[in-house]
């Protein structure tokens, strides 16, 4: 398949196959007698665990990573799980960083009752006039 089908199947800008393949993520397509790229469907395969480890945060280290270890299928997944732990960690402070956000927003937004600028409490509160 051309870069245009394997973009379409997995929800891929061309630009990003391309990327991909510049960084080693993605293994370079073959190439047909004119010049296209040819992707395989271990390409497709390949392209779609790449996006859905990016789609879970993982880094384009840790999806290098976890790809090296899915081609291990003897070994312990031990490694993939502690990865994981330590994703759903970031996770979780994320969370917790955005409720905090949540907050602060909607206290700044109650505390507001101004009609005029010069007396609105969240831009005092930007300008940390309080």
């Amino acid at each position: 398949m051309r870069i245009g089908e394997l973009a379409r199947a997995t929800g891929t800008k061309a630009e990003t196959i391309r990327y991909y393949e510049r960084e080693g993520i993605l293994p370079l397509a073959d190439r047909t007698d004119g010049n296209y790229r040819d992707y395989s469907p271990e390409h497709l395969a390949t392209l779609t665990f790449i996006r859905r480890a990016r789609e879970l945060g993982f880094g384009m280290e840790q999806v290098r990573l976890l790809l090296d270890l899915s081609d291990r299928a003897d070994k312990p997944c031990e490694e993939v799980d502690l990865m994981v732990e330590g994703q759903l960690a970031e996770v979780d402070r994320k969370i917790a960083d955005l409720t905090r956000l949540r907050e602060e927003l909607s206290r700044m937004l109650r505390s507001c009752q101004a009609d005029r600028i010069g007396e609105c409490r969240v831009v005092e509160s930007l300008s940390g006039r309080r």
